[in-house]
């Protein structure tokens, strides 16, 4: 259960819900707020501490919501503004604590603002975008690149002038060396304060500033044997994102939510470089609560992938948090990810659970990631995902992770709706289905709810500190708190580790036996030290 003091949020573990996927409760084949709510009396069960909602509020869906066009209201698709305040009660009733999505770099090109903004250069809003005047043979006034596709810079004929967008060209960005505009922001942010959420997730959080001299990016400095099948990525952004001015603005953000008990903001870094150390670096110096990247949400298994990612950040940043996450709504979930390395896919996901729940941090779990739900494979006809539309099939986007929650295996669309879907539930996802594991011996879920409890039971598992033992691959080991020691065989293959404690958690084929723990495939033991 959440708990009541200042650092709650220190340790914690964090359930992300993708709305329009979670439940759906008025038969639109889009899941809403109320199906929310009603969800929550099994969220508590399973053990989390905080709920994060992907974006709620008013958009006209060109990048499912991160597109918005009204901040201080719900879209009609999950509900009203009562069904909110009746979900954030109920789950304030078991305990639990709630995260909402806050989109602050960009807008729609619906927001009033922008229609507004783009029609002269001489209104009031003329200046809360970026704009900027076309080179002298009418070329963009520099060579960054969007992420979803194309040149970051899109024509507007009535002011003749370029704006900024990262994103979507329906995506333009706000121009937050604006003062004006930075205000009005955190505006946004205390309605809800007021309302009752217990902190924000702050999408794309190093975006918020550009480059005011509109330099251009240099090529990335790692050597590339074949063009990226992003260009986005074939650049070292070092103006279009990643501003020294971004400090600063964390900082008030960080003083606004000060001015309220026990709430928390937790950064998303997207970034291809030094994202650990800018991690540390957002979360140091009163500004972030907490931040993660993706630097534990590709393709890399070792050990020496995940010793690096928390030694480095905690050499960097000493009195700062991470947030560690192997899955959102963004990137393949895990379990498919990481098959590779494999015996099966509930031997992985139940590993993959345990290191997770004992890493030195706060942690996120994304739906489904408890029931080792696995990615969807969709035709290019059932896409929806701007990102996928545009680089099919080398990359097929983002909406094989955003299927519908399983939540009956006989139901009708796992339980989800019983109408049409927006995306299609299919056989391997409803395999998954909640129904099928809950109170089941041995299941992903009941290891999942376990662990939860030890995480939530032992302080050491969530802030003690981690000291790495000195392994070959594929062991991970590390003590935390001096108090257990946890070791993992990241492989197919049985492996044996000499150590010394008492089993309180042993994965499936792990044995412990005169100082010595034999490792399956997968295998991996929690011991008191």
């Amino acid at each position: 259960m959440a708990s009541a003091h200042a650092d709650w949020w220190k340790g914690s573990v964090t359930y992300q819900i993708y709305p329009r996927s979670y439940q759906d409760s008025n038969h639109d084949g889009i899941g809403d707020l109320n199906g929310i709510t009603a969800r929550l009396p099994y969220l508590a069960d399973l053990g989390i501490e905080a709920i994060w909602l992907s974006p709620i509020f008013t958009s006209p869906m060109a990048d499912m919501g991160y597109d918005v066009s009204d901040y201080t209201d719900i879209d009609p698709s999950f509900g009203t503004l009562a069904d909110f305040d009746a979900m954030v009660s109920r789950a304030h009733d078991l305990g639990l604590k709630v995260i909402i999505d806050q989109v602050l770099s960009h807008s729609s090109d619906q927001h009033p603002f922008f229609q507004q903004s783009r029609m002269s250069r001489d209104n009031d809003k003329a200046d809360w975008y970026v704009w900027a005047d076309p080179q002298h043979d009418g070329s963009p006034p520099n060579n960054w690149q969007a992420i979803f596709g194309g040149c970051a810079w899109q024509w507007e004929p009535r002011r003749q002038q370029y704006y900024l967008h990262n994103f979507l060209k329906e995506q333009p960005d706000f121009n937050f060396h604006n003062e004006a505009v930075q205000e009005w922001l955190l505006g946004t942010m205390r309605f809800w304060l007021e309302r009752g959420v217990d902190g924000f997730r702050l999408d794309t959080v190093n975006f918020y500033f550009h480059d005011a001299l509109l330099r251009s990016d240099p090529p990335d400095y790692r050597k590339k044997d074949k063009p990226e099948w992003n260009p986005y990525y074939m650049q070292y952004h070092l103006f279009s994102k990643n501003q020294p001015e971004n400090l600063p603005f964390l900082q008030k953000m960080r003083a606004l939510l000060d001015e309220f008990d026990a709430r928390t903001l937790v950064g998303e870094v997207g970034e291809s470089h030094h994202a650990v150390e800018m991690m540390g670096e957002y979360t140091t110096g009163h500004r972030l609560h907490m931040a993660y990247s993706f630097e534990m949400l590709g393709f890399n298994y070792s050990a020496a992938h995940f010793r690096g990612q928390i030694e480095t950040f905690f050499s960097k940043a000493p009195d700062g948090w991470p947030c560690w996450a192997f899955s959102n709504h963004d990137v393949v979930r895990h379990v498919s990810r990481w098959m590779p390395h494999a015996v099966s896919q509930d031997a992985l996901a139940k590993q993959a659970g345990a290191l997770l729940l004992s890493l030195q941090g706060s942690i996120c779990l994304y739906q489904g990631e408890e029931v080792g739900q696995t990615e969807t494979a969709l035709e290019y006809s059932e896409l929806t995902d701007p990102q996928g539309l545009t680089f099919w099939p080398e990359d097929k986007g983002r909406d094989g992770c955003r299927t519908p929650m399983a939540w009956e295996q006989a139901a009708a669309n796992a339980g989800f709706s019983d109408a049409r879907p927006w995306l299609p539930v299919k056989a391997p996802q409803a395999l998954r289905s909640v129904d099928t594991q809950l109170d089941v011996d041995g299941s992903v879920l009941e290891f999942y709810r376990r662990m939860l409890r030890l995480r939530r039971e032992h302080e050491s598992l969530r802030t003690g500190d981690t000291v790495f033992q000195t392994t070959d691959e594929p062991i991970l080991s590390f003590v935390r708190g001096g108090e257990f020691l946890c070791v993992f065989n990241l492989s197919a293959d049985p492996h044996q580790l000499d150590c010394a404690g008492e089993a309180i958690l042993l994965g499936e084929g792990a044995t412990l036996d005169n100082g010595s723990v034999q490792l399956s495939g997968n295998g991996f033991a929690i011991l008191r030290l």
